[in-house]
């Protein structure tokens, strides 16, 4: 689905992952449902993370861009930063989500840009704002993370 890309990370975070024999790419990806609505992620740390999807496939039945496919881009990139934020000993789960949708698009790509409102110990908030190919914005949203330990194992490792 898609060509495949190298997404950036910061050169620190991947030695970080790499050190634990963690493929980062894999582990910080889309997944199957945002595989499937072809989302790439293009960029990503705690600070900023950008991703992109195709408009054509991720449509209602009036043509335009599906509100639950914004949902997905935006729950995506907000995910990724957060867990970006909570780094190798916490997993990010989001508890809270709300998207305004400002105008409808009907072709191209839509792009999408989150960056931290709140990053604490416990919980990530990313807004999370999708343009279209104009650079007109089509969706704002928010996304509030909760972090929680990564499961240890009997043995003790994560």
């Amino acid at each position: 689905m898609g060509e495949q890309h190298a997404v950036k990370f910061p050169q620190e975070v991947l030695d970080e992952y790499t050190a634990l024999g963690i493929d980062l790419p894999a582990l910080f990806s889309a997944g199957a449902l945002g595989e499937r609505m072809e989302i790439q992620i293009l960029e990503a740390s705690s600070d900023r993370v950008v991703g992109t999807m195709p408009v054509k496939g991720n449509t209602q039945p009036y043509g335009l861009l599906h509100g639950g496919a914004s949902a997905v881009l935006a729950e995506t990139l907000g995910s990724v930063g957060a867990m970006m934020h909570g780094g190798i000993t916490k997993v990010a789960v989001g508890v809270d989500l709300n998207c305004t949708h400002h105008r409808g698009a009907r072709s191209g790509l839509v792009t999408g840009v989150a960056t931290p409102v709140h990053r604490g110990r416990s919980t990530t908030t990313y807004e999370i704002v999708i343009t279209d190919d104009q650079d007109r914005r089509v969706c704002t949203a928010r996304l509030t993370c909760l972090l929680r330990d990564v499961p240890t194992t009997a043995a003790g490792e994560a």
